[in-house]
């Protein structure tokens, strides 16, 4: 009876199986990204090439668009009205770091009639979301040079590490500070959260003020997660 219990059900078990495959869905932290990745070299690359010599450059800084995808095509929308030379998104693309949601903030800042980079925030880090991120947008510190000035975007994110991993990267800003010298003579540093925030390592925050003194030029630091706008000399 067992032998024919399992040649007569065993077949209709698979057919089951088999059939029914097309109602699953991939896992949402599966960082299987479909349509435009690796955005911030490709964007990177024409701004450098459109703006090296510009004089005078226009830059829209926005910040946590989080899930508010309205707000944020609003805000697209806006930038596009303005002579923006180019956009910095300054870290929470999204609120649970999904595939879906980087899809969808993504989508919309395909939107800008200009080029945009965007950095990684904490909410981004969520799940697989550091790795959804490289993918889709590239290294977590990354610098480029316009109108004779580098940007400098740096993850600030130390709590998404438990502090074990060099957050900020002080190996990176150095380096920063002393490549293409010729080519850049004032600075400006970007990040998602600023010194003394929750999200810092603020175990090193009077280190990251020192290192500060030796980027060229310096005009200031800019960053998001507060969710306001605001102007402080925070040291």
């Amino acid at each position: 009876m067992k032998k024919v219990f399992f040649k007569t059900i065993l077949p209709a078990v698979l057919t089951v199986l088999i059939s029914s495959c097309s109602g699953f869905e991939t896992h949402p932290y599966d960082v299987n990204i479909k349509g435009e990745k690796g955005i911030n070299a490709k964007q990177m690359a024409i701004i450098e090439k459109e703006f090296a010599n510009k004089e005078e450059l226009r830059i829209a800084f926005i910040s946590d668009t989080h899930l508010w995808i309205g707000d944020a095509r609003d805000q697209v929308e806006d930038v596009n009205r303005r002579k923006v030379d180019f956009v910095v998104h300054c870290g929470d693309l999204t609120d649970t770091a999904t595939e879906k949601e980087y899809e969808w903030s993504r989508d919309v800042l395909m939107g800008l009639n200009c080029p945009f980079v965007a950095l990684i925030g904490n909410h981004d880090f969520l799940g697989t979301g550091n790795q959804t991120y490289e993918v889709m947008y590239g290294d977590c510190d990354f610098s480029f040079i316009a109108g004779r000035v580098k940007f400098i975007c740096l993850n600030t994110n130390a709590v998404e590490y438990d502090y074990l991993a060099s957050v900020p990267n002080f190996d990176f800003l150095e380096e920063q500070f002393t490549k293409d010298t010729d080519k850049f003579d004032r600075t400006v540093i970007v990040m998602h959260a600023a010194p003394y925030s929750d999200q810092f390592n603020n175990n090193v925050c009077k280190a990251f003020r020192r290192y500060l003194d030796f980027a060229p030029g310096l005009m200031c630091c800019i960053y998001g997660h507060d969710h306001n706008d605001t102007v402080s000399d925070i040291y």
